[in-house]
Order: structure tokens, then sequence, then C-alpha cells
């Protein structure tokens, strides 16, 4: 899914996103507010991985929302 579609419909997405990274709260997705960039380092610290793995469980989970 295009991430500008993301990030309109992020209210809506955001519980699927919760369901993906479990580690981070509610909160966190509340101010993210649909940024990737900031999905990406939220998921880096919280669970400890690269830059690259972080964008590429981003890049995965935004494909299968299609």
């Amino acid at each position: 899914m295009n991430w500008d579609r993301i990030e309109g419909n992020w209210r809506q997405l955001k519980g699927k996103a919760i369901e993906q990274w479990g580690k981070l709260t509610d909160d966190d997705f509340d101010r993210m507010d649909g940024k990737r960039e900031q999905l990406v380092g939220r998921i880096q610290e919280a669970y400890g991985i690269g830059r690259d793995e972080a964008e590429r469980q981003v890049q995965d989970w935004s494909d299968r929302l299609q």
C-alpha cells in the first residue's frame, strides 16, 4: 500500500500495526501519526534491531495491507 494512503488512514490501520509490533504502546502509535520514519525508529529502539531490518519489516507490513 502506498505510504500516503497508510498515513491518511492511520487511525484505521493503527490496530494492525499494534498487532504487528506489540512492544510499541498505543501512545507510540498516536505520536507517530502514520509517519514512516518515526515508525521505523521506534521499531529499532523497541526491538533492538538495525535500521535495515526495521525498514524491511515496515515494507513487508505495508505490502501485506494491499
